[in-house]
């Protein structure tokens, strides 16, 4: 496989809401013709690569009955979005700058009303309670070819790879048996499976899949800031280490089925999330309108969703100190390269301040983070430049203003200033 996955950081977006399509139409999204609002992300690439960012991972775009998880046709683009043009013109325009194209494979379940499939290539059972989500029999090698299709068609069209959603409600030996087919024609495409709970490292080993979503970190960074308590960051780093012998997880501090994580630690405390997230092992992603410091709380109701995928301006806002934070820190992720698989131990830790290190014979990066109400002064572990943040570098200690951070970087051992 290439090494592109090891360089590739990820922006998020939900396309339905992103480009203000109707979600619950009440049919097949048809209704209404083919509106080409696809081409609004485009307005949004150079907002991509301004960030540091080189890859977007899009949601649903396939025709479906409502919010795009309940797929009709995976052959045919969403005609709330446009049609395979506005495609291949997103394609084109994402590579012109570098900048990779993720897509959301949903091959768990299908819409009610999809088609008529072959004999035995449904289930008697629906997904998670949800009547319109119908489960596709992965037992079936009609339906292993079905996905097989579908895969090599999108990525033939340009696609980089895919997420595969609800992954983790797939027994790992279909995609077993379907991803070495898709490598045969696309050797470099890039397939992780969206796994909320489970054992990541035997599903990505079973499955074949280059990733799976670590959201045992994502709750580990929200819950340690939100409830003060960094005892369950540390121990989330722990667990995180110990996949990285197998595969490097997608990493990330909110997508679109979470609340914002604005929302969920408090604006002030933003930076100490991305803090981690950019200084430790994985493939990162922002979720649009994060950056920005966007607020909103999923809510398990009908409609709950709607907050955290909210239709986007035709072009970027202002910036503000969210976005320039933002950059910050994906600017030192993009000088330190080698944090993708590196392992991070914490040198420092209590209720409310830690001091966490990434390193390798490379270097190393320090994440100091005190979210305490009053100043801390906290170890160094070895830092000798301040790359980014609030802090300040004393001799052997990082100062911390109250709810401060400072991301530090070292020199390797008889080398250059790897800052």
């Amino acid at each position: 496989m290439s090494s592109w996955p090891d360089h590739v950081m990820w922006w998020q977006l939900y396309p339905l809401g992103f480009t203000g399509a109707p979600v619950r139409p009440g049919g097949t999204g048809a209704a209404e013709g083919v509106v080409h609002r696809l081409g609004r992300i485009e307005g949004w690439l150079d907002h991509v690569v301004s960030l540091g960012l080189n890859g977007i991972a899009l949601g649903p775009i396939f025709a479906s009955q409502t919010h795009g998880y309940d797929t009709v046709d995976h052959f045919r683009i969403d005609p709330r979005l446009g049609d395979d043009a506005d495609f291949d013109r997103l394609v084109a325009a994402a590579h012109a700058r570098g900048v990779r194209v993720l897509l959301d494979g949903v091959f768990n379940h299908v819409g009610r009303a999809h088609p008529p499939l072959g004999p035995d290539m449904l289930r008697d059972a629906v997904f998670e309670g949800h009547d319109s989500l119908v489960v596709l029999n992965h037992d079936e090698p009609a339906v292993a070819d079905l996905v097989v299709r579908v895969m090599r068609h999108w990525l033939d069209r340009g696609a980089d790879g895919w997420r595969l959603d609800a992954a983790y409600a797939v027994p790992p030996r279909f995609w077993a048996a379907v991803l070495p087919r898709v490598r045969e024609r696309h050797p470099e495409a890039w397939f992780a499976g969206e796994v909320i709970h489970g054992d990541y490292a035997g599903i990505a080993r079973e499955s074949t899949m280059d990733s799976v979503t670590q959201y045992e970190l994502w709750q580990g960074i929200w819950h340690g800031i939100a409830d003060r308590n960094l005892f369950e960051l540390a121990h989330a780093l722990k667990r995180h280490n110990d996949l990285l012998a197998g595969f490097v997880p997608a990493t990330f501090v909110g997508n679109h089925d979470v609340t914002r994580i604005a929302s969920a630690v408090g604006a002030d405390f933003v930076p100490h999330a991305l803090a981690v997230l950019f200084t430790v092992a994985g493939v990162p992603s922002v979720y649009a309108g994060d950056e920005y410091g966007w607020t909103g709380v999923k809510e398990q109701r009908l409609g709950g969703d709607d907050a955290v995928r909210p239709e986007f301006p035709e072009h970027p806002p202002a910036e503000n100190e969210t976005l320039r934070r933002h950059r910050e820190l994906i600017a030192v992720r993009r000088r330190h390269p080698w944090v993708v698989r590196a392992h991070t131990d914490v040198v420092h830790l209590d209720n409310r301040q830690a001091v966490l290190r990434t390193a390798t014979g490379a270097g190393a990066l320090i994440a100091a983070l005190n979210l305490a109400d009053d100043p801390a002064a906290v170890p160094a572990a070895g830092a000798d430049a301040l790359a980014a943040g609030t802090g300040t570098l004393d001799g052997a200690q990082v100062r911390l203003p109250a709810r401060g951070w400072a991301v530090l970087s070292s020199r390797p051992s008889g080398g250059p200033d790897a800052g």
